[in-house]
């Protein structure tokens, strides 16, 4: 007998759809009292998939559970409570997922009292919540990206009423202020700008299970980035789904050029962000980056094709001239610039001469390095009625093309570092070898050299003796 779900709050695509445009709530966070020591003499583990954002929203999490007595643990085997943060940008992503949940099913046979939980894009999905509660009985909450603040009020249901914890909310979305957050670097903080995204990219999933665009407010992110630099951090990274957009919800005349400028006046030594729409990359932005200061040399802007009849197809609201275009503004500002992108082969419809396009802007931006993607069809998105009608070796040929001129992009521009000083914030012990300290650049280029353990978490001079196409290496200067 199928059991009744219908007191649950599931998720809604139809709804995820809707753009009623409502004011937006400030949510400010308070611990409420009978939540104080649930944690106590329990451990935590989260997971965490997908973006940068994703990575912010566990720390978010990671807080909570701090301020409510849990501990951090590394092992599947000590936890009490196991969070998956999950990502549905890709269906590889979501496959790793189930996989863990498969995996670690067994857990609950030594320790009856352990709960799981999932979270973040995923359960956004009417699909993947109908599969979590059919074939994985195991998980005991699942909750979406709206409603990560009531994290310590699912976790008391679930251990008082023994039963499933199930609330997805499908809505445009709201700000939440004043989350505690256990951050996972000493040097290197991630600060949310702004949520959601009201692109709708045909191939995208993101709007529908992130809400639609809201900007937090210029002081609250000004008074979080400050406080960071009295506590000694050195990097922010500003992180929206679409940061060109910041402020345009807010009806204060306030852009994210403005935003840029004020956090150039604020003493910490490096501001990055994340991720750029090349539609809303305006030349105030551009201009406010090329007066340097801690605005780092290093832009992130995804194209994802360069063909015109694929880009209207995807829905990204330019032309590839326009984007050359605005490479051009930024060479001509910002001249020593490392540009990044994203790029997607074998979307449906995708001719060769689609292709050629794509290549050849790729050529003509001079890009130093790309994500690059097979197109992967996201149930929900006009995208995935599309008909797929190009086969798996030409996407296979077409990405290995694209990789070989990419690659030689990233090679190409870490040579011009040859022999140069650069600032590297170091970051630890290098992977792959431990004599080894590593870091990264202004420009975001990874530095391999030797040193001492004392200079991790510093910004340091190295002179660069070889570049490699993933890697410069060098010594302190």
């Amino acid at each position: 007998m199928n059991k009744d779900y219908s007191k649950y709050f599931t998720p809604s695509l139809k709804e995820a759809r809707k753009r009623l445009n409502k004011n937006v709530e400030i949510i400010e966070y308070n611990l409420p009292k009978h939540l104080i020591g649930l944690g106590e003499n329990k451990k935590y583990l989260i997971k965490t998939y997908g973006c940068q954002g994703n990575l912010a929203d566990s720390e978010k999490m990671a807080g909570i559970l701090e301020a409510l007595g849990y501990q951090e643990t590394f092992d599947d085997a000590d936890a009490d409570i196991i969070i998956f943060n999950t990502c549905a940008i890709r269906e590889n992503a979501e496959s790793r997922v189930f996989g863990e949940l498969g995996r670690i099913k067994g857990l609950k046979k030594h320790n009856p009292n352990l709960l799981m939980a999932l979270c973040g894009c995923m359960p956004q999905e009417e699909k993947v919540v109908d599969v979590v509660m059919k074939k994985y009985p195991q998980v005991d909450i699942i909750f979406g990206t709206h409603n990560i603040y009531k994290l310590g009020e699912y976790l008391y249901d679930a251990y008082f009423t023994k039963e499933k914890v199930i609330e997805v909310f499908s809505k445009e979305g709201d700000i939440v202020e004043g989350l505690p957050t256990k951050r996972d670097h000493h040097t290197k903080a991630w600060v949310n700008i702004m949520y959601g995204c009201d692109e709708f990219c045909t191939y995208c999933i993101v709007p529908y299970t992130r809400g639609k665009e809201r900007s937090r407010h210029p002081e609250d992110i000004l008074a979080e980035v400050q406080e960071l630099a009295k506590e000694g951090y050195l990097e922010v990274t500003l992180l929206g789904q679409n940061v060109n957009a910041y402020g345009k919800d807010l009806n204060i005349n306030y852009t994210f050029a403005n935003l840029l400028d004020d956090l150039n006046k604020i003493n910490i030594p490096r501001i990055r962000f994340t991720t750029s729409h090349p539609r809303d990359l305006d030349d105030a932005t551009i201009e406010v980056m090329a007066k340097r200061g801690n605005i780092m040399p290093h832009l992130h802007l995804p194209v994802q094709s360069g063909s015109n009849s694929i880009l209207k197809k995807m829905n990204r609201k330019y032309t590839k001239e326009e984007y050359l275009d605005k490479v051009s503004k930024l060479r001509k500002l910002i001249p020593d610039i490392s540009l990044t992108t994203d790029i997607i082969v074998g979307f449906p419809n995708e001719s060769d001469e689609d292709f050629a396009a794509t290549l050849d802007l790729v050529t003509q931006a001079n890009f130093e390095g790309a994500y690059t993607f097979i197109f992967s069809p996201r149930e929900g998105t006009p995208a995935s009625k599309y008909e797929d009608n190009i086969d798996n070796n030409t996407k296979k040929e077409r990405l290995l093309t694209l990789n070989k001129l990419i690659n030689e992009g990233f090679l190409r521009g870490n040579k011009r570092f040859e022999g140069q000083v650069v600032k590297v914030l170091v970051d630890g012990k290098s992977a792959k070898d431990p004599n080894l300290l590593t870091g990264y650049t202004g420009h975001n280029k990874v530095v391999n050299f030797p040193g001492d353990e004392e200079l991790i978490g510093k910004i340091v001079d190295v002179k660069v003796e070889k570049a490699y196409t993933w890697h410069l290496r060098g010594i302190k200067n």
